[in-house]
């Protein structure tokens, strides 16, 4: 494999968008991956796109010829389930901060992953998969996911419970005999009407009089053929049906899956829900920053585009445009440094450690994203609104990832709960700087008829609540 120099790296595509330090942790196996990944999007699924819309909308809730052909293609090429950690023998080696260099490039077209099989919810389930269940649910479920057989989907989301807190789960399992019985309605989960979807991994409340609310919820393996399970309707994102995966309203009505099909054990899906939410709680980030340099290169070419002059200049050359393009560059380089970061925090320390980094990503990245590629789709003015161009498309991802694997509202009250635990030691050191400055204040005879300078600031002592 050949060796590769920082300086020969930081001049090519896609390496000179990362910083010398990311850089400097890229292994040649590394480097060798991700280029083989950017001629894989660049040449194999960017000049595809409209390829693939013609084929779905034909036939809307059936994986397109496309995509098999693809998937087969990039499996004999290597580009597969590279998102996998280090414990799977099939596992590339990548650490988080190699493969979110994949990821960004990924991002490019919304359904590359899916051609290497490092899509969602693919990769959050076969990782929990993988780490909880037993060696015949893994010969059963694992194995064919990993193959890319079938597809699965995760099954939390609730219309009538604000499950954004999951103690809210409802969704009643019960236990008879030999089987758990399953009685509820959920939201989100791939679309049934799509023939490859094969399982769906379902939390439930196994025991709601447990006094210990963690312990109320379990998860089982749901088969999309059990009886009793029925698909309402295609729940549409911001009008996209999102075909040929889409997202379903489900009814559970007296479902039945032997208690083979329990993961780990009763009361257990917390733990199981904690352990998902390891790296691939930021992949949708790391597309992101992929999905916002494909945004901006489409602004680019608007700007300087011969047919589109008004008062006679290209938009390129007001100056409303040129800070808008200023803008844009500083903020999506500034989304990828917070990325990158937590990565290699995750790497460094480890998932639980890297809890504000991966909360910091989810809170910053799609907001931001939806406002640049807002911006994107005003400098295309009525066209940007249209199927003339991805950028619609590209935007109501970026709006789902704020909700997606928890909204930011919810990572954001994480992150201000865990600031407040550091105000006693803050003011511990505003009480030191209040005692030197006193001593100041007598040194250079500067005391105040109160003795006080009203500067000076250390509030109480807050009461408990």
């Amino acid at each position: 494999m050949a060796s590769y120099n920082n300086a020969q790296l930081a001049d090519q595509i896609p390496f000179n968008r990362y910083p010398p330090w990311v850089l400097s942790k890229l292994r040649p196996q590394a480097v060798d991956l991700i280029q083989r990944v950017y001629r894989w999007v660049e040449t194999e699924c960017i000049p595809a796109e409209q390829i693939m819309k013609a084929q779905v909308a034909e036939n809307r809730w059936k994986t397109a010829p496309l995509m098999h052909e693809l998937r087969k293609k990039a499996k004999a090429q290597g580009l597969w389930n590279i998102f996998l950690p280090n414990h799977f023998k099939e596992s590339p080696g990548l650490t988080n901060l190699e493969y979110a260099c994949c990821a960004e490039i990924m991002g490019q077209t919304y359904w590359a992953a899916q051609t290497m099989n490092c899509h969602a919810p693919e990769t959050g389930n076969m990782e929990l998969l993988a780490k909880y269940c037993t060696d015949a649910q893994k010969e059963k479920w694992l194995r064919p996911l990993m193959n890319g057989d079938f597809s699965s989907a995760y099954s939390m989301t609730e219309p009538d419970k604000a499950t954004s807190d999951a103690t809210n789960v409802s969704c009643r399992i019960t236990r008879d005999g030999d089987d758990y019985v399953i009685n509820g309605r959920k939201l989100y989960g791939n679309a049934l009407w799509n023939e490859e979807m094969k399982l769906y991994i379902l939390m439930g409340c196994s025991d709601p009089g447990n006094p210990d609310v963690w312990k109320r919820h379990t998860m089982l393996l749901v088969p999309s053929n059990s009886k009793g399970l029925t698909m309402r309707r295609n729940l549409t994102i911001m009008g996209y049906d999102h075909a040929p995966e889409g997202h379903g309203e489900y009814t559970y009505n007296n479902v039945r899956v032997p208690k083979e099909n329990v993961i780990l054990g009763e009361g257990r899906a917390f733990e199981i829900a904690q352990g998902r939410l390891g790296p691939g709680r930021i992949h949708h980030c790391m597309r992101l920053i992929g999905q916002c340099e494909r945004a901006y290169e489409l602004a680019l070419l608007r700007c300087k585009d011969p047919r589109k002059q008004p008062r006679g200049k290209y938009i390129g050359q007001f100056d409303s445009n040129i800070e808008r393009l200023a803008t844009m560059r500083l903020e999506i380089d500034a989304l990828r440094l917070v990325v990158l970061n937590a990565a290699d925090t995750m790497d460094a320390k480890g998932n639980k450690a890297g809890r504000y980094v991966i909360a910091q990503s989810k809170i910053l990245v799609p907001e931001t994203a939806a406002k640049i590629v807002d911006t994107c789709m005003q400098m295309y003015a009525g066209q940007g609104l249209t199927q003339h161009t991805p950028l619609p498309e590209i935007w109501t991802y970026a709006r789902f990832v704020r909700v997606a694997d928890g909204p930011d509202a919810a990572h954001r009250h994480q992150v201000g709960r865990d600031q407040l635990k550091l105000h006693e030691a803050t003011r511990k050191r505003h009480e030191a700087y209040a005692d030197k400055a006193r001593e100041l204040r007598k040194i250079w005879d500067l005391e105040t008829s109160d003795g006080e300078l009203d500067w000076e600031y250390v509030p109480p002592v807050a009461p408990k609540l």
